[in-house]
């Protein structure tokens, strides 16, 4: 008898529950979309943010007093501490391994280097040229017996090559595009390398030209074989620049791990946060100290919580334009049947049942108009992250458990004044007309 009430009443009145409908499915479409794209952005920003190359930074711990400027290490090639390249597989063991993209160790030093014609460098400035030894695409043998690839190509993705980078095995180097430019090298030239610590030469045919906008465009940048064995540091290298995928950092994030209990310090070491990571890059690479690049992981932290904001307000207006429109379109509805509330209560239905009677309709229109917004959402959501990330956010029962639970919040909100008044009619005066 119940259902058949609520059916009837629904068969009746159908432009009413339409409009009611309409307004809640393209609220809860709004909200889907928001939801989808705001629970997937996270990922898709990290991904993004690789593009702008390594976020965290290790040197070695007894290095304590670098001296940079401009991004250039002055210090002599044969001061400050050094790490072992041995380690380095080591760093594919930790925890939050499969998030560790890429690694790059470097090996700095100024030496005299000269050109294709047999002459030093003079013409741009200095008497001595700036080599930076590095992997360009290193394969590295893992304790579980995979192989893993990586290299500067990796770390540093937005430097640019014309030409081609050089082979890790082979005698080939590339050189800075301001460096190329002033000293007049060209591809497939070869250019002399001799140490200030030891005077030897070693000749290298220039691979590619590299642009970068920083530093690295005055200076040359070859294998990390040839920069140990130039510098007599076999095995060894001064910075490693680490590529790990993370999550944007929160204010718990920022803490100091020895000032965490137990089960905080589980939860921040369980979290792929950049510092987290870097702590566990340090528990594996002994006399090593990581630290982050601090405008890589703020500004993805900024532009994540700027997005997540847009697309919090986004919901909220929606849910309120649609409590609304469920708000007009209840009280009409009461309006037009006072004459069948009234005549219920006349026939002995008491306010409860006529109240649960007018909330049933409503949480069946509440799931019917989430589940269409649901899938309308849905679609919505899959066009604004192809046009935006390229790739669709995936289907999820957590967004359409939410958007049920918001819709039935929604419906109940905005008809709950409207509910009341149907609830405390009285029938004699309706029924007579007055």
């Amino acid at each position: 008898m119940f259902a058949r009430l609520i059916t009837d009443s629904f068969m009746r009145r159908p432009h009413r529950k339409v409009l009611t409908l309409a307004a809640l499915a393209l609220g809860m479409a709004v909200v889907t979309a928001a939801l989808s794209v705001a629970l997937d952005v996270g990922d898709r920003l990290a991904e993004e943010f690789t593009s702008l190359g390594a976020n965290l930074v290790v040197t070695p711990e007894a290095d304590s007093l670098p001296l940079e400027i401009g991004g250039i290490d002055y210090r002599p090639v044969n001061s400050g501490a050094y790490l072992p390249e041995s380690d380095l597989p080591k760093i594919k063991s930790v925890f939050w391994h499969n998030n560790v993209i890429a690694f790059a160790p470097t090996l700095e030093f100024q030496t005299r280097v000269h050109g294709p014609r047999g002459h030093s460098l003079d013409g741009v400035g200095t008497s001595t040229v700036e080599i930076i030894g590095t992997w360009s695409k290193e394969k590295l043998v893992l304790a579980d017996g995979s192989i893993f690839e990586t290299g500067i190509e990796k770390t540093s993705p937005w430097w640019n090559i014309d030409g081609k980078w050089f082979s890790d095995d082979q005698s080939q180097c590339v050189i800075g595009a301001r460096l190329a430019r002033k000293a007049g090298i060209r591809i497939g030239d070869i250019i002399a390398i001799g140490t200030v610590i030891r005077d030897v030469g070693k000749e290298l045919r220039v691979s590619g030209i590299l642009s970068t906008g920083g530093s690295e465009e005055d200076a040359i940048v070859m294998p990390l074989k040839l920069a140990q064995s130039l510098t007599n540091k076999p095995g060894l290298y001064r910075k490693l620049y680490v590529l790990a995928l993370t999550k944007p950092e929160d204010a718990f994030a920022r803490r100091d791990p020895k000032s965490m209990n137990r089960e905080e310090f589980e939860r921040w070491s369980c979290s792929p946060y950049v510092s987290s990571i870097a702590y566990s890059i340090r528990q594996v690479l002994p006399g090593s100290d990581v630290r982050v690049i601090h405008r890589v992981a703020d500004g993805e932290g900024k532009i994540l919580t700027r997005v997540r904001s847009l697309l919090w307000l986004v919901t909220l207006a929606a849910l309120l334009a649609a409590a609304l429109a469920i708000g007009a379109s209840s009280a009409a509805s009461v309006i037009e049947r006072r004459s069948e509330l009234a005549l219920m209560k006349a026939l002995g239905a008491g306010s409860a049942t006529v109240g649960f009677l007018l909330a049933a309709e409503q949480l069946l229109l509440a799931f019917v108009g989430g589940t269409m917004g649901y899938a309308l959402g849905y679609f919505l959501a899959r066009i604004v992250g192809t046009r935006i990330f390229g790739v669709p956010p995936l289907p999820s029962f957590l967004v359409l458990g939410v958007v049920l639970a918001l819709a039935v919040f929604v419906t109940l909100l905005g008809s709950a004044l409207p509910l009341r008044r149907a609830t405390r009619f009285e029938p004699a005066p309706i029924l007579r007309g007055e």
